[in-house]
């Protein structure tokens, strides 16, 4: 049944029209300076931001409803958190200037071409020239992670070019009279040199710790008081559970240790061409069981509107595992592999393991996040956290666990696999983060300690170390999950049921969790509220 009453009611919120604006306007100004190394994109952000921070202060709070007040509080906590990253992104230009000394010119170049301003061309190749003069050679002692950023700048201010050079080339027979031959030289000069600064081993892991101070900021943002080391004693303390468990599954076997438990999940894997129906048998399994146990509200469209993709070899190589939302996204080895990828992708993606990744994704996880978020509060997206996104869907391992969804020794081994994955995330992201750990440190976790296949441990570092992951994205998965299930435990205390929670948990949408546990315990909120939550 659609939800006309719903669909039609007239909300007195006002806070969901201002955030919908703000939001518009912000995707307008970062589609006008497209450029992230643009001082004129940093000064039009940090004072649109600003010009914001003080708009809140006008607003009427005292006559706000509780959501227009928890609107307001993610939303001060949302400027301050982009005003920082803004900061920080700023300083770490500033530690590879001189290596990239044409980077601010170009960039200038292609900012006065935005700007709709007159080019004078003979000017235009004077800065082509000088920046081409200005290219250094690689210092020797040079640290592979701030080369590793001074190529992705290099990289980045090279598309600027090229599409300065499309704009005119060709077009202006003035630009294309004094600047062909010195943008010719540049282009090609530019590529070289990112070349240079990459590693000499193109499969190398690099990555870029961001540092204490910034771990700390991007954990306070999400309204966290721990420190990093307290957060891997959280993580330790649930590895050892997991290891515990891994052992009693391991005796239920016959079997002498955990290890070879996993070793035992790992050899039971379907058979070329048996994926497919193994996905779709374990996901209506998962369906039916939150449906059975009255654990969480499924919308008939969205039971019946997931669909499947087989994951192609080229991203295999970068997750080996699963991805979901809408579409489920199946890793299984094809026949173009190698035959060593094919067993490991086999065993990494086995029956258990993939029994316990397919209600992560799908249903009660990551697709029903997704259809709830287009639904309710849409506005809200815009407050993203790790900690809602992942901690839902560890939260759910959690309480299947403790519902009996797995039923055999091997369906926990299954389970525990991963959830000791998490564990391991935790620990190796903060330490590369803080600088401790190596790339192939972080790779022999996971294949020591977890139990992974040498190439998926690998990829699962290239993944995390990339570049499109914020540095607490690995972490927020079992936090995120000790976040959430201890908040469902406080709702169920207070009298109320599974289904109401995870109903209400999705309808308010994307925030910290701390946040959402305000919101939903009915705690005051004001404009000095403390979010921090000691969970």
């Amino acid at each position: 049944m659609i939800p006309l009453d719903e669909l039609l009611a007239s909300p007195a919120d006002r806070m969901p029209a201002i955030l919908a604006r703000f939001a518009s306007d912000r995707a307008a100004i970062e589609r006008r300076y497209p450029n992230v190394y643009s001082p004129l994109r940093f000064e039009k952000l940090t004072d649109y931001f600003e010009t914001w921070q003080n708009a809140l202060n006008t607003l009427p709070f005292d006559e706000f409803t509780r959501p227009d007040r928890l609107d307001w509080l993610l939303f001060r906590n949302l400027l301050t958190r982009e005003i920082e990253r803004l900061q920080r992104s700023k300083a770490e230009f500033e530690e590879i200037s001189e290596l990239v000394p044409f980077v601010l010119p170009l960039t200038a170049l292609d900012d006065a071409r935005r700007n709709h301003e007159a080019i004078d061309a003979e000017a235009a190749a004077g800065v082509l020239d000088v920046a081409l003069q200005s290219i250094p050679s690689k210092p020797e002692d040079l640290k592979q992670t701030l080369g590793l950023r001074a190529a992705k700048a290099t990289e980045s201010v090279l598309e600027t070019l090229k599409n300065w050079w499309t704009f005119y080339g060709g077009y202006d027979p003035l630009v294309g009279w004094w600047c062909r031959v010195p943008y010719e030289k540049l282009e090609k000069a530019l590529a070289e040199y990112a070349t240079t600064l990459k590693p000499s081993d193109s499969d190398a892991i690099i990555g870029d710790p961001v540092g204490r101070a910034a771990l700390i900021a991007e954990l306070r943002a999400s309204f966290i008081p721990y420190t990093p080391e307290e957060l891997i004693a959280k993580a330790d303390a649930d590895r050892q559970w997991c290891l515990q468990e891994l052992e009693r599954a391991a005796q239920e076997l016959g079997l002498p240790n955990g290890r070879a438990a996993i070793e035992a999940a790992k050899q039971d894997h379907c058979k070329p061409g048996e994926q497919v129906a193994l996905i779709r048998d374990l996901t209506r399994e998962a369906i039916a069981f939150v449906e059975d146990n009255e654990l969480l509200t499924v919308p008939e469209i969205a039971r019946d509107g997931w669909r499947m993709i087989m994951m192609s070899p080229e991203m295999q190589r970068v997750n080996p595992f699963f991805l979901g939302g809408e579409t489920i996204w199946v890793s299984y080895p094809t026949d173009s592999m190698e035959h060593d990828f094919k067993q490991m992708s086999q065993r990494g993606n086995n029956k258990h393991f993939a029994r316990a990744t397919v209600h992560h994704e799908l249903i009660p996880g990551h697709y029903m996040q997704s259809f709830f978020q287009e639904r309710y509060r849409p506005y809200r997206r815009q407050f993203w956290t790790a900690f809602w996104v992942e901690g839902w869907t560890l939260h759910w391992e959690f309480l299947l666990w403790e519902r009996g969804f797995p039923q055999t020794s091997l369906q926990k081994i299954g389970m525990l696999f991963w959830r000791l994955h998490r564990c391991a995330r935790v620990l190796f992201s903060l330490k590369f983060h803080l600088g401790e750990w190596s790339p192939q440190q972080c790779i022999d976790l996971l294949v020591e300690e977890v139990g992974h296949e040498p190439k998926n441990a690998e990829a699962e570092v290239r993944r995390s170390f990339g570049g499109n992951y914020d540095p607490l994205y690995q972490l927020a998965y079992l936090i995120g999950g000790m976040q959430v299930h201890a908040l469902h435990t406080e709702w169920l205390e207070s009298g109320k049921t599974d289904r109401a929670f995870h109903d209400a948990f999705l309808r308010e949408n994307l925030m910290p969790i701390p946040a959402l546990r305000a919101f939903l315990l009915n705690h005051s909120l004001e404009k000095d509220t403390d979010l921090l939550w000691h969970f």
